[in-house]
């Protein structure tokens, strides 16, 4: 992949959003849909606090926002209800839906009942899929180390450090034991057939190991699920200075 390097995940953020700001004019220009594939958590806040701003006014009725994970309770198995603070739904519905006023029927979030991944294919495929990889083991989703090459949209058991990641995205969760168990999440596969292209997001000194095995990734390694971001088309690595400066990662970008 291609790397960039920005001083801080502002900058970083706003020049990505400024080339999704692009990508929705150049498709309403030619009278197409554009499906903007998004991850939550705390990576891509910076992103979508810039492009809220700088689309106000447009009209997005061409977008459709694709989410890539939900948390699942189990007994009996469902979803967790999407007023939860940490619902991937209210997340989506409240730093990217709402914000850009894209409408329910254009915000899509895996369920328990949908093939999913049949659903994006029928919108043919994710335009642009931003991504993320887990700070401790690299998990991309809700996909854990180990995750197949050819996984679809799935529950899985999440990892454990996934669930401690995920409680410093939450800490209204107050403890590791408050973090479910369960999430519902497209597939390692799911990503690499079904994006245009995509760009992976990393900043921050705690991501620097990230940063060191993306950098390096030439295809995907089940032991880090993020390097799936090397299978992808026109695939980019956006990273900021203090992810860059991390132990051995600016090595890992020099080969």
């Amino acid at each position: 992949m291609d790397d960039t390097v920005f001083p801080d995940p502002i900058t970083l953020g706003r020049a990505l959003a400024e080339r999704i700001a692009t990508q929705f004019a150049a498709a309403r220009a030619d009278g197409r849909r554009f499906v903007l594939g998004c991850p939550g958590g705390r990576t891509p806040v910076s992103t979508y606090a810039a492009l809220a701003e700088l689309v106000t006014g447009r009209d997005l009725d061409h977008v459709v926002i694709a989410m890539m994970d939900e948390y699942v309770l189990d007994g009996p198995r469902r979803l967790v209800d999407a007023a939860e603070p940490y619902s991937c739904r209210r997340f989506g519905r409240e730093h990217i839906a709402g914000p850009l006023g894209i409408p329910d029927d254009r915000f899509l979030v895996p369920d328990l009942e949908t093939d999913y991944d049949a659903r994006l294919a029928e919108l043919g495929g994710i335009d642009l899929f931003l991504l993320a990889s887990g700070a401790s083991d690299g998990h991309i989703g809700f996909n854990p180390p180990g995750s197949p090459s050819d996984s679809t949209t799935r529950v899985v058991a999440l990892a454990e450090a996934t669930r401690q990641d995920n409680l410093g995205t939450f800490p209204v969760l107050g403890s590791i034991e408050n973090v479910p168990r369960f999430g519902l999440t497209v597939g390692i596969d799911t990503i690499r057939r079904l994006s245009r292209s995509a760009v992976m997001v990393v900043h921050g000194a705690h991501k620097a190991e990230a940063a060191t095995r993306l950098r390096a990734a030439r295809t995907y390694d089940p032991e880090w699920p993020a390097t799936i971001a090397a299978d992808c088309q026109e695939a980019e690595l956006f990273i900021d200075q203090a992810a860059a400066d991390g132990p051995g990662a600016r090595e890992a970008g020099d080969d």
